[in-house]
This record gives C-alpha cells, sequence and structure tokens, in this order.
C-alpha cells in the first residue's frame, strides 16, 4: 500500500496491484595457517520425513580466509534445497560460497543451511574431518531425543524423554557453542560483533554485525560467544530445554547444535535441565491455525479484529522539506505533531490511541516496517529527521518498534510484523527483494514522490540509479531470524508471526512458493511458535528482473477479473508451500476504486469501455458499477476457495476513501473522475466486508491512522491535500462509517 501523502499512485495495466552424513571436508581457497577453520554441524530442526540442518565454518586463526567449499554424503538422507551457497552434485554434494561469504575474518564465522529428506531412514549424524576441522570429528544425537508434534494442541511426554523447543547438545572439549571469538549467537545464528557501534545492528567492514549491549540483551543460552564472554559453563554433554519443558511446540522438533571438535553423543535418558534462563522463546504465546482455518493462541481461538498502523516502515518527504529534503523518516503516525497547538501538540499518545482502539473492539494489529527500522543507527529513523511532537518522539526506529510490541502487550493486542519493501526509500514500489527502477510511479506527470536513483538491487539497473540499498535473500532471512527472536528478547506472547515480504507482485508463484518455503525454515529455527503469513502475487511477474520491457503472465483465474498486488493465490491451493498447515496463514491483499480502478468496476452498458482500467479508462469516462457478485467471483478465484480447502485466511489490507473521487481525494482524480458522483468505494467497500463475514474470513483494515492518501483512515482528520493540506498528520474521532462497517463484519 502506498502510504505518502501526495496524490495517489496509480499503476500501468501491466504493474497491478493488484541421516548420516558419512563425510563433511572442508577445503579452504587460500589460507596461511595449518588450522584454518572450526567446522560445526547442527541439526535445526527434524520430523518423520524430513530434516534441516546447517554447518559453520569459523575461522579460529589470526588471518583472513578467502573462499571456502564444503562436500559430504549420505546412505539414504537427501538434500531437497540449500541456502547460502553455491550447490554441485548429488550425493556427494559440494557447497561453495557465495560472492558476499566467502571471507571470514579471523574469529567470525560463516553458515550455510539445508534441507533434505529421510527417504523413510532416520536423520543421519554427521562426521566432520578434514585439514580445516582439525583432523575429523564425530558427532550424533540418536533420534529417540527427538520430540516432535503435528498436532495444532500441546503434547506432553514423558520425563524420560529429551523435550525443548531449542535443546543444545554440547561436547565435552568445548567450553561455547562456537570456537573463537568476538561473536554474537543472535537466536541460534552466528554474527560478528560490531566494534564502533554501540546499539542495535550495525555494518561494518562490508558486513552487518551486532552491537554488545543489543547482543547481551538476548535470554540465555544466546549472546556473546568467544573469548571471555563465551558460556562456559555449559557442562559436558548438557540438554538446556525451556523452562517448559513437558511442552513441545505443535509441528516442530528440538533442535541440536553439535560441535565437531569432539566425538559425543545424547540418547533419551540423557539429563534435561529445565532452567528457566535458558528460555529460547516465551512459554505462552503460541499461534497455530486450527484444523477449521481458524486462529489460535495457546490452544483457544483468537478474534482476529484486526487493522493496519503505519509509519515505521518509511514515508516520503517532499523534495522542498526544510529539514529532510525527498527523505524516508521511518517514524509512527501518532496524531500528534510537533507543530500542532502552536507547537504545543495535541497530547495524544500511543497508549491513548490503543485504548480508543481496544474500545473499538481490534484486538490485533498489523505492523509494516522495512529492513532499516530494525538499524538503531539509521539517521531516518532519528532526530532531526522527525516530525512527531517532543513528548513523544522516538529515540530511534528501532525503539519505536521494540517499544510499542511491549505496549500492545500490555494492552492484550496481538501483532504481526511485515516486511513492507526492501528499503525505506524504495517504499510500496518494490515488489520483490532486489526491485531495481524502472518503478511503476517513473513518468507520473506534476508529481513529487518518485524514486528512480534508488535502488534494491546491487546488478542490472539502469543510468538512474545513484543510491544502493542493495537487499537479498540472505538479508531478508537473517532480518526474519532477527524479527522471530523478539518474543524471547522483550518478553512478550503478543507476536503472531510475520508477513514475510508485502505484496510480492513482481515473482511468479513457483518463485514464491520457493521464497516463502525458506523463510518458514529461518523464522521456525529461532521460534516455532510464530505463523508464517504469506500473501499472494499479481497478474503479471519480473518485470523489475532487470528487463523492464518484458513480463511474464501468471495465472489468476478469468482474465476479466484482475487481482490486486499481493492478492493472486490461485496457484496456491494445487501447489502450497511446503510449510505445516497449522502454521501456515495466506493473506492476501484487495482494494477498490481509490485506489486503483480495475477492469471489473466497468458499466456494462458501456460496451466501448470493456478492458479498460486506471487511466484509460477516466479518459473515456466510463462510469463504475460496483456489482458484488462479480467481485466475489474474482474473490473466490483469487483466494476465497482456499477457506475450503482447510487454510487459514487473513486478508492483511483492505479499506479505501470512502468518499472518492470527491473529498479528500488528490486533485488529479477529483478532475479525472469528475463525472462519477455516488460513493463507489464505500460501495465496494460494503461488499467486500459482507463477504468475508459471508465466509468466515479475517481481515486486517487499511488503515487506523489517516496519513495514507488512497485511502484515508478509520481515524478521521482535518487535513486534505487540496484544500487544507496545512492540517497533515492531525487526527479528530473515528469516521462513523468505517466504525459501522467494521462493526458489522466483526459481529459486534
Amino acid at each position: 500500500m502506498g502510504h505518502v501523502t501526495s496524490p495517489s499512485k496509480r499503476y500501468p495495466a501491466s504493474f497491478k496491484r493488484a541421516g548420516s552424513i558419512l563425510g563433511v571436508s572442508i577445503a579452504l581457497a587460500a589460507f596461511s595457517n595449518v588450522a584454518a577453520a572450526g567446522c560445526e554441524y547442527v541439526v535445526t530442526n527434524s520430523w518423520g520425513s524430513g530434516f534441516t540442518a546447517a554447518i559453520r565454518i569459523t575461522n579460529s586463526t589470526s588471518s583472513v580466509i578467502n573462499g571456502w567449499n564444503v562436500s559430504w554424503q549420505y546412505n539414504s538422507n537427501r538434500v531437497t534445497n540449500l541456502w547460502n551457497p553455491n550447490l554441485s552434485g548429488s550425493n556427494p554434494y559440494t557447497a561453495s560460497n557465495l560472492s558476499w561469504n566467502g571471507t571470514i575474518q579471523p574469529g567470525q564465522t560463516v553458515e550455510f543451511g539445508f534441507q533434505g529428506v529421510t527417504n523413510s531412514g532416520t536423520v543421519e549424524s554427521p562426521t566432520v574431518n578434514g585439514a580445516a576441522c582439525t583432523g575429523g570429528t564425530s558427532s550424533s544425537v540418536s533420534s529417540s531425543s527427538v520430540v516432535s508434534s503435528s498436532s495444532s494442541s500441546r503434547s506432553s511426554v514423558s520425563s524420560s524423554s529429551v523435550v525443548s523447543s531449542s535443546s543444545s547438545v554440547v561436547s565435552s572439549s568445548s567450553s561455547s557453542v562456537v570456537s573463537g571469538g568476538g561473536q554474537c549467537n543472535w537466536y541460534g545464528t552466528l554474527y560478528p560483533l560490531c566494534v564502533s557501534t554501540t546499539s542495535g545492528w550495525g555494518y561494518e567492514n562490508n558486513r552487518s554485525c551486532i552491537s554488545p549491549s543489543t547482543c547481551s540483551a538476548q535470554p540465555a543460552p544466546y549472546g556473546i560467544v568467544g573469548g571471555s564472554s563465551s558460556p562456559s559453563s555449559i557442562s559436558s554433554s548438557s540438554v538446556r530445554s525451556s523452562s517448559s519443558s513437558s511442552v513441545v511446540p505443535p509441528s516442530s522438533s528440538s533442535s541440536s547444535s553439535v560441535p565437531s571438535s569432539s566425538c559425543s553423543s545424547v540418547s533419551s535418558s540423557s539429563v534435561v535441565s529445565s532452567s528457566s534462563s535458558s528460555v529460547s522463546v516465551p512459554g505462552t504465546g503460541v499461534f497455530r491455525v486450527n484444523t477449521k482455518g481458524n486462529l489460535t493462541k495457546d490452544g483457544q481461538l483468537l478474534p482476529a479484529r484486526c487493522g493496519n498502523w503505519f509509519g515505521l516502515e518509511g514515508r516520503h518527504e517532499p523534495s522542498n522539506d526544510a529539514d529532510n529534503p525527498s527523505g524516508a523518516p521511518m517514524e509512527l503516525y501518532a496524531g500528534n505533531m510537533w507543530w500542532v497547538n502552536n507547537s504545543q501538540g495535541s497530547g495524544r499518545t500511543i497508549q491513548q490511541t490503543m485504548t480508543e482502539l481496544k474500545q473499538q473492539g481490534i484486538t490485533m494489529l498489523r505492523l509494516p516496517i522495512a529492513p532499516q527500522t530494525l538499524d538503531a543507527n539509521d539517521p531516518q529513523g532519528r532526530s532531526p529527521n522527525l516530525k512527531n511532537h517532543q513528548s513523544i518522539r522516538q529515540s530511534n526506529a528501532r525503539q519505536a518498534l521494540e517499544d510499542f510490541i511491549k505496549l500492545a502487550d500490555q494492552n492484550d493486542i496481538q501483532i504481526f510484523i511485515d516486511i513492507h519493501s526492501c528499503s525505506n526509500y524504495v517504499g510500496w514500489r518494490a515488489g520483490r527483494l532486489d526491485a531495481r527502477p524502472p518503478y511503476v510511479d517513473a513518468n507520473r506527470v506534476g508529481y513529487d514522490f518518485t524514486r528512480e536513483e534508488y535502488s534494491c538491487s546491487a546488478t542490472n539497473n539502469p543510468s538512474s540509479v545513484t543510491r544502493f540499498h542493495a537487499y537479498d535473500k540472505q538479508k531478508w532471512l537473517a532480518n526474519l531470524r532477527e524479527i522471530a527472536g523478539l518474543s524471547a528478547k522483550l518478553g512478550v506472547s503478543n507476536l503472531i508471526g510475520i508477513d514475510v515480504f508485502n505484496e510480492p507482485y513482481d515473482y511468479t508463484w513457483a518463485e514464491w512458493q520457493g521464497m516463502v518455503e525458506e523463510a518458514y525454515q529461518a523464522i521456525n529455527e529461532v521460534n516455532p511458535n510464530m505463523l508464517i503469513i504469506v500473501e499472494g502475487i499479481s497478474a503479471n511477474a519480473n518485470t523489475q528482473d532487470g528487463t523492464p520491457d518484458t513480463s511474464v503472465p501468471v495465472p489468476h483465474g478469468s482474465t476479466d477479473l484482475n487481482p490486486n498486488w499481493g492478492e493472486n493465490l490461485y496457484e496456491a491451493g494445487a501447489n502450497p508451500p511446503n510449510i505445516p498447515k497449522d502454521r501456515l496463514l495466506f493473506s492476501p491483499h484487495t482494494y477498490g476504486p481509490s485506489v486503483f480502478v480495475q477492469r471489473q468496476f466497468m458499466e456494462p452498458a458501456q460496451t466501448e469501455c470493456a478492458g479498460l482500467e486506471g487511466d484509460e479508462a477516466a479518459q473515456a469516462r466510463c462510469g463504475i458499477v460496483i456489482n458484488p457478485t462479480v467481485l466475489e467471483q474474482g474473490w473466490e478465484e483469487h483466494f476465497g476457495y482456499l477457506r475450503e480447502l482447510g487454510y487459514g485466511i487473513l486478508i492483511g489490507e483492505f479499506g479505501g476513501n470512502m468518499d472518492w473521487p470527491g473529498a479528500k481525494s488528490s486533485q488529479a482524480d477529483r478532475n479525472a473522475w469528475s463525472h462519477i458522483t455516488t460513493n463507489v468505494d464505500q460501495q465496494w467497500q460494503q461488499a467486500a466486508a459482507s463477504y468475508f463475514k459471508r465466509k468466515g474470513i479475517n481481515a486486517c483494515y487499511w488503515s487506523m491512522n489517516p496519513e495514507s492518501a488512497d485511502t484515508m483512515g478509520w481515524y478521521l482528520t482535518p487535513w486534505d491535500s487540496v484544500t487544507a493540506n496545512d492540517m497533515w498528520g492531525q487526527w479528530t474521532g473515528f469516521d462513523p462509517r468505517k466504525t459501522q462497517l467494521l462493526h458489522n463484519m466483526w459481529g459486534l
């Protein structure tokens, strides 16, 4: 969804939003020391037919390692997919570094992961050997020490079993989880510690790092590892478990970390320590989708009366802004700007708004962010680039995110975080992780808010790009792991899950399906209590893959019924992602004419308007007819049918400006659609809410705050881009029409 307060965005037709590892050998391409690296094999998850694992290479020398490769072979297990290296061969396999992870600084670690199938065997134990691994070792964990359940309810096991949502098996010769020093074990993934960054995440020596203070804030057993900060109190062959050791999170299994520097094995009679100091995820806040496709929390049905509250993902400042021209500040809109009431502010607080939303029935909020939101040092999340009144102003965007989650938890409001873009500057345009220009608004006339100079791709960029916010799958998966760790870090039980990427309209279903499967593995490694929230795609793909003049049509049912960005789940039923059904929540987006005038809105009597949409339909002065029967045919094809298949569905975004194309609309829309004099967007919203209620589909309204130029908000505002632009950022009460719509949909 577009969040600028400038004229509404519009899209051209082609861009609608619409086993045993028998041997592991490490060969290093360049090293000067005899013992070049330490090797660690980690089983991160296992279930009846498969497993996930990771291999970690730690540079324990004083010299930089440049380039590495790993080869291994199974008895019966086979790898089905792998992330973060190049892969060749087929049992034996060979994995080698990518361009960005070939260099291992002294004390640092590189890790890659993979998923495999057991082929009716057991998860095979690894043997790590080779010069780089100091002569070779073997470690194993018996299959009886791993307990899993595919049930959506909690399971109890006998005290003789090893049960943990995140257990760690540590050999006697190792005093820390990872050899070496100066690292952060960030919820199971190793990152270098920052040297100059004092809080949050940083970027030093051409890679991401974590400040010591942020790393140390995690619960045990995570934190700083190596050197004097290593957790040397870990005893020989001990198994740590969470405080709720009699509970196995549904559809997850224990995670075992086995250093390869010695031989050790653990059987089902191993000692279980359930010290509360080793909790990896809270004992409550287990979110699932039950067999009827409904949300649950700790086994109880969870009402999903949901809304979007945005701002932390970044906005677009005008080019003539006095303090931050064309900036992208990340700041939650709060109805209390610094200039209001002669700079005294409105007095509104986040707590006041949460109280009011709860009184209106809200139980859940979707919170959009950008990757940069997670960085406490990003200048666009700090003063002087912020506009909220000093009384509520954040110190940085990361702090604002964490404070919001904790406050929502205190108010019993559930939260799911949405990675809304690859960059706070690129924003809603992205559509893919490595988005690059030209974007859909590149040629809009009289428009101050283009971003043609910004790209999330490191390659294949046009000459317009001068600023690079390169983003890729590795960074994305790291962000997902980091967000998944917030439940434990903040001590909250209200984080439902992660909406893994907003409106991925530029992927085919096969591409997106594979990506969300990797997202599930990354999130589940850190927090098995969370849901994986998956949006739909669009009607076309690969328009921003470096070949902007070509696109790939994507199946979506009837060509007369075009999906919005994020709406198309047409192929998901026949080809669902390999994610446990009780952990998967589909989340399409759908909008009416105030966001985009689709071809299915055309007046049937105007035959000359058949197939037209957007600006072309406006120029032909086409009428708009909201026909619920037609709309429902499209919704049913695009996502509704999944309800009958037992999947959970939570509409991530729907809403609109009920006065469009009149009051609160941009001047461009008022001019282009002046011949539309009825409340067509309000009619569309009523049709959508009626369909959702009848189908038992939950939906998140866009938005709570009124700073969206396309949709406005549930809160009213005196701001109008045409007649009262100086009133921007101010709120009054709730729009009674939207209150009635939502209360009726929720059955209140």
